[in-house]
């Protein structure tokens, strides 16, 4: 079908939406009068009503004659669409090329009746149009990789910068951005909204604005990797400061304190929680941003790396009425993901589950989350302490820092709660000693803890350009180093990722975790009960089948998840 969508007046598709979303003609029919009164889609009423978007897309490909695609892992944009089409408009209309034919390009849309978008899209490009229905999430997946490399307006903000009035251009904040609206901003808001969107666009978890002696330089962590990106001319620093600390409601005169604050920004109808964080250097003040994506959503435990074995052991753990489950890493290795996998898992609607936070990161429908306030008195040890007069079922507790948190925790446990908390150590047996080093008694920790879980986030090979070959030479020494021999790789080959345009040339894009994982079984309490050391827990976790973070690496280096050499720079500890 080409670029012509027919006109709404003679849709009649309530069949097909009967049949796909298992809804009454007559409610369907009233959705219908409704978005012809409100001047809104039929398609976009539905998704407000809740309806599954892959199905209703699927009702209206079989009305419309389009064809629809449900998955666009791997595809490739033909550059001609990114060349011609701006990014704000793709996005803010979930349209992107999935092929060509010919002269004609295959277009992936997420609003099948959205008419002038679509008209207005086939008269920017010189090719002919066919429209294909895709979920959103896949189409702004595939937006997000394929337009990775262009300078989002950065470069036109630099420019902008010069000549301008720089001592006022940082001031009003709307109460939530859209890094999209930036036609009539102010040059130094353009700049900084420019250089959110990249980052959010590129997958950054924090930007980085420091400050040298000659410039202001732009720096983005990506899958736990710092890159160098833009640098800012150094007359622009203190305006892009000010410009930061408004948006986080920060004092811009106070420049010689740190200063804390959080802010909240929009891409289309995407909200993405900002954490800010300013402080003094010798160069100048310096600004970390935290990007919290609440479009993101929280991960299934089936998503995050645990294979099928370890995935069964914490499912068996997370179902018990009371005890204490630990998670265990250092910051950044994914542990509040775990945590809130499993609560997310056990939320049946038939628990009661509170959570205490700093921050809370995601909003878990069901779950009633706390918010840590120390000024007002509100501790770890002093929200859990009244979550007790909550009839609680499960209680999460954010980390365990002080005797007081954990004493509170384990009396929870043993008065018939499940408790899940967090704690900063190397492994999993090492958590125990920990607990007993904090002042807790070992018959505590031996007959409260039921399971620690220890984690690490590695990096995934790139799927673009991920291939299979024999490992070479000194492939040959990292595997032996992980205690790989070359009998044990599949088919005797290694995947190695070259790098490409698609992950930045470094071979690696997105993460997953290695887990260890350590059920307290009897051995285990009997060697707490005599305050054992770490490395002799550990001997007998291993002795009764316990896989090391290292052994879990290893696993996931002959599936081809990951490479040698990442693996061995997360678990150098892991001995």
């Amino acid at each position: 079908m080409n670029g012509d969508s027919p006109a709404v007046e003679v849709l009649d598709i309530i069949g097909h939406l009967q049949k796909e979303l298992e809804m009454e003609v007559t409610e369907l029919k009233k959705l219908r009068d409704h978005a012809v009164a409100s001047g809104s889609t039929f398609d976009r009423v539905l998704l407000t009503r809740g309806a599954d978007e892959a199905a209703m897309l699927r009702a209206f490909a079989a009305d419309l004659e389009f064809g629809f695609v449900d998955k666009l892992e791997g595809t490739r944009v033909p550059k001609s669409f990114v060349d011609v089409v701006p990014l704000s408009f793709a996005r803010a209309h979930d349209m992107i090329a999935i092929g060509q034919e010919g002269r004609r390009l295959t277009v992936a849309t997420a609003h099948p009746l959205d008419l002038h978008p679509q008209d207005d899209l086939a008269a920017m490009l010189p090719e002919g149009v066919n429209f294909v229905l895709c979920p959103r999430n896949e189409i702004t997946e595939l937006l997000n990789r394929a337009f990775r490399h262009k300078a989002d307006g950065v470069d036109e903000a630099l420019d902008d910068l010069e000549g301008a009035d720089i001592a006022s251009l940082a001031a009003e904040i709307e109460e939530s951005e859209d890094l999209l609206d930036v036609a009539n901003k102010a040059p130094i808001i353009k700049l900084v909204n420019s250089v959110l969107f990249q980052a959010i666009k590129l997958r950054a978890s924090d930007v980085h604005f420091q400050p040298f002696a000659d410039r202001l330089q732009v720096r983005f962590r990506i899958d736990g990797i710092l890159y160098a990106m833009e640098s800012v001319p150094k007359t622009a620093q203190d305006a892009i400061l000010s410009r930061i600390k408004v948006m986080a409601r920060m004092d811009i005169a106070e420049r010689r304190l740190p200063q804390d604050g959080r802010a909240s920004i929009r891409i289309g109808d995407g909200e993405v929680d900002v954490r800010i964080s300013v402080v003094p250097t010798s160069a100048g003040e310096r600004a970390v941003l935290r990007l919290l994506d609440k479009t993101a959503g929280v991960f299934a435990l089936e998503q995050i790396g645990l294979d099928e074995a370890n995935l069964k052991i914490l499912r068996h753990y997370i179902s018990y009425p009371h005890g204490i489950i630990l998670v265990t890493g250092p910051t950044g290795s994914g542990k509040t993901t775990t945590l809130y996998g499993s609560l997310v898992e056990i939320s049946t609607g038939e628990k009661n589950i509170l959570t205490i936070e700093d921050p809370v990161e995601y909003q878990l429908e069901g779950i009633s989350q706390v918010q840590v306030n120390t000024k007002k008195g509100l501790t770890f040890a002093a929200g859990l302490r009244s979550f007790l007069r909550q009839d609680p079922d499960v209680m999460m507790v954010g980390e365990i820092r002080d005797l007081e948190t954990s004493e509170i925790a384990i009396r929870a446990a043993i008065t018939g709660h499940l408790v899940f908390s967090t704690v900063h150590t190397n492994d999993a047996p090492s958590t125990v000693t920990r607990l007993i080093d904090l002042g807790l008694e070992p018959y505590l920790v031996s007959s409260s803890l039921v399971l620690v879980v220890a984690q690490r986030l590695v990096r995934t090979l790139c799927r673009n350009c991920k291939t299979w070959r024999e490992p070479d030479s000194t492939e040959l020494g990292s595997l032996r180093d992980l205690g790989i021999e070359p009998t044990g790789l599949k088919d005797g080959k290694l995947a190695h990722a070259p790098g490409c345009d698609d992950c930045f040339q470094s071979g690696f894009q997105g993460r997953t975790a290695i887990y260890e994982l350590l059920p307290m079984s009897e051995e285990i309490r009997s060697l707490v009960m005599r305050s054992a050391p770490a490395s002799e827990l550990k001997r007998e976790a291993v002795k009764q089948g316990m896989r090391t973070l290292r052994m879990d690496g290893m696993a996931k280096v002959v599936k081809g998840l990951t490479s040698p050499e990442e693996v061995m720079r997360v678990t150098q500890l892991d001995i």
